[in-house]
């Protein structure tokens, strides 16, 4: 009977809070966003060079983003749910 009581009162705990999982979210938003403006420029003939490849926003922007939403990561790793 004891064990019974127990489990029931038992509350699950969790690794990260809900702040912890906003951040994170919001990283994997900034990495997921900097991979799709690095997409495309690409060329349907071979035989044909497209300078797309090498704007601004493929060489700066998109890995400057990924860069950012690993850093969100990192911060949401190590960010202490409890503290206010």
């Amino acid at each position: 009977m004891g064990e019974k009581k127990r489990k029931e009162n038992a509350k699950p705990i969790f690794v990260f809070g809900k702040k912890n999982y906003k951040w994170m979210f919001i990283g994997l938003a900034c990495i997921a966003l900097g991979f799709i403006l690095m997409s495309g420029g690409g060329s349907d003939d071979p035989n044909v060079f497209n300078e797309a490849i090498f704007s601004w926003r493929r060489i700066r922007l998109a890995p400057a983003l990924v860069l950012i939403g690993f850093g969100i990561q990192i911060y949401a790793i190590l960010l202490n749910p409890d503290k206010k």
